[in-house]
């Protein structure tokens, strides 16, 4: 994949996540909702790899690559000093982060409650301090 498919799939995904939860279909909303984070960081992955050449910097660079981990793909795209310098001055971002920031590929395989479901959406989708909006920043 290359980083305007990730960028599609990703926005994709955050309409899919906004039509579950239209449909009271909390767990899968839940799911997608963060799938579309994922994606949004892989995007940012490949657009630090273009800038840096970081993939020739580590040997298994590409293979950290495939993680599902949110916190891991902040790091491979160059991210951590520039996310804990902006959560440090917007709060609705830091918070937004912090409910991100749990979300993984084994969470299709619980049951989600309406209330996490909702606030997860809300947290990647707020267009002003939302973690989708950042990423766009960078991908």
């Amino acid at each position: 994949m290359n980083r305007t498919e990730l960028q599609a799939l990703s926005n994709e995904r955050t309409e899919d996540a906004r039509a579950l939860l239209a449909a009271s279909c909390w767990s899968g909303a839940y799911y997608l909702a963060g799938y579309s984070v994922e994606c949004a960081l892989k995007s940012c992955v490949l657009a630090h790899v273009e800038r840096t050449g970081a993939i020739f910097q580590d040997k298994k660079y590409a293979e950290k690559c495939w993680t599902h981990d949110l916190e891991e793909l902040v790091k491979l795209a160059g991210l951590s000093a520039e996310r804990d310098t902006v959560t440090i001055s917007n709060a609705r971002l830091a918070d937004n982060w912090l409910v991100t920031k749990d979300w993984s590929e084994i969470s299709r395989y619980r049951l989600w409650p309406q209330s996490e479901a909702e606030a997860l959406f809300r947290a990647i989708d707020d267009n002003t301090d939302g973690v989708l909006q950042w990423l766009k920043n960078y991908w």
